[in-house]
């Protein structure tokens, strides 16, 4: 029981799968269950009493733990000590910390994995202690079960059917396992005498002996399928009626009114960034259709607000009834009072395979948004957002205004108003004097805000000497910002938009970093394609009479993000031409990549080199907009092949294994030639006698198989004389196929029943099997002979057998192990 209770719960933990990036927790958890069951077999060796055995299991856990984790702070290194105590604690702090900072799945930093392999370890304990000690095997499903939950509480797709089976599987080993022990200590199963009800007429045969029969369970089993049709009518039909798990209650017709407040959480934003730029099959996240004359923009799913030093994130959502679509008009953008503007339609449609998408991308500003659902919007952001609802697979029409800001008009802005400032100018104390120092260096001498705006975004995209780098970690501490600026300066959008928003803010810029999707690429007939490598970060800049403008700090062409565009407004003045950073009509930056120059603001984005031919000719894409590639349909129906060919390989290695046995199995039993004479065979029975004989067996079993293979009845108790009388009744045989079938019953009865050896050679025999089979063929039809050929079905009935006596020997194995510690107790 405790080696088939630790097999449950690390089958059980295996649904913790989605949670992390990669599978290294999975050995950390391994260590903690035999660390429990260790624990767990000690303390029953010294028979003391129930409640000491969870202490046991949680003191080697600890121990565990401390060796691991904790080693220098230990008593010689597995002790634990206050110091150790201290330093799992902290650990524990930071993993924590870190699992609600991340979206799953998550990385595997240290303090998250000794999250994991504690959490493991506890429900190993609860699992020891329930089904080993108490004997109580059916409530250990509890907390094997509280491992699913959690997976299924973070995402929405929950875990694959696979993995819930697995731990299924362990669960119901733990219950077979328990009742085996407990029936078996009872002794040998008591059976009944079944006898025949009819009376025998005079002269009929009398009726066969009495013969011993398994109980009568029909009761019981009834009883187990009532129980087992309840269990899934409440499993269904209450969570309906339950409101906190079903939001309108039983079928939708009741539950909250909606008129209370909610906080709306989310995961971090800005986790799955890179996850999407780094993702190797371009996949569509939507697509959509504009009257932009200016060409589309950016589409906005987030604006981060609050920095903590570390990261961006936004201030929670208070959300109500009254921020819905539909009960209100969407407020109108702050600041956005002076500048030119006009008018945007955009008809979106998100790819139905996105999933957990709460947030919409929509273009900024949104002034209407059409689309089912319960659907909300954040007045002080526009983020247009989902308590419930989900993007993926959704239609929608977007009527937004856009703004078109102009060099002198931003440049004339002078006062920010005083919620702005507040809020958006706030820095954190504990960024380092080395970044004040450096945002003032590169901004000084600039007299507007605009100028400093744009010498911060030339400093990111010329002049300071930054790449860009997808293979850049993510940054998760300050230090991690300062090694950007001042050292690696290498990174993608969401180091290069929230390093520019945090100089903006120290140089008195309101700021804040926007998280959405670039234009995409134009697919042809006005209809823009967005693919997750449009993924995209970027800061937005407040100017009172403008707004929110956005700004564009990372590199954009072949060299950077790819669809990434910059505005006209941002781009500093021509040398030569005699004006500044805050002229009025600012041409793009002479600096500008051959690759980059159609990249302005007011230019339509261009398309990506790599979806063109080498005469400019689009390659070809599927209906989706993907490109068409072959190289997986080639592997798909290569695998598909070699699948379909398993059996036919398989009856085929059966074969060959049989009469190839056939030569070197005897040779170790057979004596040492005799001496000459008239006749060999006679004078040493142990050589081709003995051949024969097994010759027998193996033309019997392949004539056998190759009848299930052509689909004719074959009946396990028949003699060998009446399954070949029955083969002969069924086959329409000529002379030589009768002859062959008869030799081949007539050694295999021999070998079984005669004390005389088979005298048929093994040649003979396999030739009559070679007949025999090209009768089969003949008398069965097209089909037959092809299932016969390609899915024979003997194979099937040979992995069964297999696999049923490689069950049986696990099984008596567990016993064996099971009645080690009896074993050890008894010794004296």
């Amino acid at each position: 029981m405790t080696i088939t209770a630790g097999l449950a719960t690390l089958a059980s933990s295996v649904g913790l799968y989605p949670l992390f990036e990669s599978g290294r927790w999975f050995w950390a958890a391994l260590g903690s269950v035999l660390a429990v069951a260790g624990g767990g077999l000690l303390v029953r060796r010294f028979r003391l009493p129930a409640v000491v055995n969870p202490l046991g299991g949680l003191a080697a856990l600890l121990v565990y733990l401390t060796v691991v984790y904790a080693p220098g702070q230990a008593l010689l290194w597995c002790v634990p000590s206050p110091a150790s105590l201290r330093h799992l604690a902290d650990l524990a702090g930071d993993g924590w910390d870190s699992a609600n900072r991340y979206a799953a799945p998550v990385p595997l930093v240290p303090g998250i994995a000794l999250l994991a392999a504690a959490g493991v370890g506890i429900v190993a304990v609860l699992v020891d202690l329930l089904a080993v000690r108490l004997r109580r095997a059916a409530p250990a499903g509890l907390p094997l079960l509280a491992m699913y939950s959690v997976p299924a509480a973070v995402r929405d797709d929950s875990v694959s059917w696979l993995a819930f089976g697995v731990g299924a599987l362990g669960y119901l080993a733990l219950l077979m396992s328990d009742s085996r022990e407990q029936v078996g200590g009872w002794g040998r199963t008591v059976t009944t005498r079944r006898t025949s009800d009819e009376v025998p007429m005079a002269g009929a045969e009398a009726p066969p002996e009495e013969v011993p029969a398994r109980p009568d369970a029909s009761a019981l089993a009834a009883s187990g399928r009532r129980i087992g049709v309840g269990a899934v009518a409440v499993a269904v039909l209450l969570p309906m009626a339950v409101p906190g798990i079903q939001p309108r209650g039983l079928f939708g017709m009741g539950g909250r009114s909606g008129h209370g407040t909610q906080t709306v959480t989310t995961p971090d934003p800005l986790v799955s960034l890179k996850r999407e730029l780094t993702r190797t099959d371009e996949s569509v996240v939507l697509t959509y259709r504009t009257n932009d004359p200016a060409g589309p923009d950016y589409l906005r799913l987030y604006a981060l607000d609050r920095f903590d030093g570390d990261r961006w994130t936004y201030s929670a959502l208070q959300s109500s009834s009254k921020d819905r679509l539909t009960e209100r008009a969407i407020p109108p953008p702050p600041g956005l009072e002076g500048a030119p503007t006009h008018e945007v339609t955009t008809t979106v449609k998100v790819n139905s395979k996105v999933k957990n998408m709460t947030f919409l991308p929509v273009p900024y500003a949104p002034a209407e948004v059409m689309i089912k659902g319960d659907w909300r919007v954040h007045p002080q952001s526009l983020m247009v957002y989902s308590l419930r609802d989900s993007a993926g697979g959704r239609a929608y029409t977007v009527r937004s205004l856009r703004a078109q800001p102009t060099g002198s008009g931003l440049s004339a802005a002078r006062y920010y108003p005083a919620d702005i400032v507040s809020r958006y100018t706030s820095v954190p104390k504990n960024v380092p004097p080395e970044v004040r120092k450096l945002a003032q260096q590169i901004t000084g001498g600039s007299t507007t805000a605009h100028a400093q705006a744009v010498r911060l975004q030339t400093w990111f995209t010329q002049t300071g000497g930054f790449a860009y780098d997808l293979s850049a970690p993510a940054p998760q501490h300050g230090s991690d910002l300062v090694d950007f600026l001042l050292h690696s300066k290498r990174g993608y959008c969401e180091q290069f938009a929230a390093a520019m928003a945090l100089l903006a803010r120290i140089v008195g810029i309101p700021s804040r970093v926007a998280m959405g999707y670039t234009p995409g690429s134009e697919t042809g007939r006005g209809e823009w394609t967005v693919r997750s490598r449009d993924a995209h970060a970027w800061p937005e800049l407040y100017f009172e009479g403008a707004g929110w403008v956005r700004f564009e700090p990372t590199p954009s062409g072949t060299a950077g993000q790819g669809t990434a565009t910059t505005p006209i407004y941002s781009q500093p003045a021509v040398p030569g031409s005699g004006r500044t950073d805050s002229s009025t009509d600012p041409s793009p930056s002479t600096s500008s990549t051959p690759d980059d120059s159609s990249s302005s603001s007011g230019a339509r984005p261009r398309h990506r080199l790599d979806d063109e031919g080498p005469e400019g000719a689009p390659v070809g894409k599927d209906d989706d907009g993907n490109r068409f590639a072959a190289t997986p349909w080639l592997a798909g129906g290569l695998l598909t092949l070699l699948l379909l060919a398993v059996p036919m390989a398989l009856r085929a290695f059966s074969r060959r294994r049989r009469w190839a046995a056939l030569a070197s199995a005897p040779a170790a039993k057979r004596p040492a030639p005799a001496a000459p004479g008239p006749d060999p065979a006679s004078a040493a029975p142990g050589g081709p006698a003995l051949d024969s004989t097994y010759a027998a067996h193996a033309a019997w079993r392949e004539m056998r198989a190759d009848a299930l293979d052509h689909g004719l009845q074959w009946s396990s108790s028949d003699s060998p004389r009446a399954a070949a009388r029955h083969l002969g009744e069924l086959l329409e045989l000529d002379d030589a196929g009768t002859e062959a079938l008869t030799r081949i019953a007539r050694a295999e009865e021999l070998a079984r029943y005669s004390r005389s050896r088979p005298t048929e050679r093994p040649e003979r025999l396999r030739a009559d099997v070679r007949t025999v089979r090209e009768a089969f063929a003949q008398s069965v039809g097209r089909r037959a002979r092809w299932r016969a050929r390609l899915l024979p079905p003997s194979t099937l009935a040979q992995v069964t057998a297999t696999l049923r006596t490689a069950g049986t020997h696990a099984a008596e194995a567990a016993d064996r192990l099971n009645e080690l510690p009896a074993r050890i107790r008894r010794r004296p």
